[in-house]
């Protein structure tokens, strides 16, 4: 009687085990462009809002599109992500709202200086700020600057990880610049450099992987040109299945190049286009002749574009769900 009992309490703990397990794969990510015009795919779109199924909420590279920290679409932050340096991605400027402006151009002048849009963003809305490479200093800093707390910057370094709101952040190697623009800086030090024509340096310009609490892992390219560690670490060691990958060219991988890295390399299950530094869709549909249709012919995964304010959602495997 005894040695029945315990196998039925090892095969109901067995079941409930699986049920969990299922329940798990079967919650999704959520992903939301923050763009500079509603319903579109446009020159200045770099971020996104990733939600876990836990409800930890991340936002990736807000640039310039996010309309500051009280930008009513943000809702809650608890992560900010910057890949690099650069004024489209941390917000040296933005747009005055949602749709100020034009697809093609948006009305961004309004001075995020000197703290940038990732650092007040973090300040409003009480968030981390997780970077890799030497940035960290520099947004603890910041965040001291104005107010707030610098402890609320963390490193996430090449080869480990931070686990913040159960969501894995590790960064990963991009080839790109990554200077930090003398107007960041101030005062006679900033001037001197602006006058000298060099940047700052705050090391090498990042990527991330993220892998959430349903076990979708998906890979955040940043600026990056192709590298061997897109195939040895992002798809080798990470296995990611969902991936955010730059298209512009000229500053970033082309559409064929970043076809060749997704193709090749990463072998994503699925990719969310980005960095196009085009208008890439008119009235929701990709643009015939652009290079948001070149890559999306190019790629063997299934594409999707990310269309200001329309929320994707994708399962462990990186199947879209709903939104795509």
């Amino acid at each position: 009687m005894g040695t029945t009992n315990r196998t039925l309490r090892i095969a109901c703990l067995a079941a409930f085990g699986a049920m969990t397990a299922l329940a798990s794969q079967a919650q999704t990510v959520k992903v939301t462009p923050l763009g500079g015009f509603e319903g579109e795919f446009c020159p200045q779109d770099r971020a996104l809002v990733f939600e876990d199924p836990n409800g930890t909420r991340i936002l990736y590279d807000p640039g310039r599109t996010v309309a500051g920290a009280d930008d009513p679409r943000l809702g809650r932050i608890d992560i900010v992500l910057v890949s690099h340096m650069h004024g489209d991605h941390v917000g040296n400027a933005h747009i005055k709202a949602p749709n100020a402006g034009s697809c093609e151009k948006p009305d961004i002048t309004v001075s995020a200086l000197p703290l940038t849009s990732a650092v007040n963003i973090a300040l409003a809305r009480k968030a981390k700020i997780v970077t890799g490479s030497e940035m960290p200093p520099f947004f603890a800093a910041k965040l001291k600057a104005g107010g707030g707390d610098p402890r609320n910057s963390m490193l996430a370094r090449f080869g480990g990880s931070v686990l913040v709101g159960g969501v894995r952040i590790a960064t990963v190697a991009a080839l790109h610049s990554n200077g930090v623009d003398p107007d960041y800086i101030g005062g006679d030090l900033g001037k001197a450099m602006k006058e000298a024509g060099i940047a700052g340096d705050v090391g090498l310009a990042t990527g991330y992987v993220l892998k959430f609490s349903n076990g979708l892992v998906t890979y955040l390219s940043g600026d990056t040109g192709i590298t061997a560690d897109q195939d040895l670490v992002v798809r080798g060691h990470y296995g990611a299945k969902l991936a955010v990958m730059n298209i512009g060219d000229g500053f970033t991988t082309g559409p064929a190049e970043a076809a060749y890295v997704m193709n090749e390399l990463v072998k994503p299950a699925a990719v969310i286009a980005s960095h196009a530094n085009e208008v890439g869709t008119v009235n929701g549909k990709v643009r015939a002749g652009s290079k948001t249709e070149a890559f999306m012919k190019a790629v063997k995964a299934p594409v999707h574009i990310p269309l200001s304010g329309k929320t994707m959602e994708f399962d462990a495997a990186a199947k879209c769900t709903a939104g795509c």
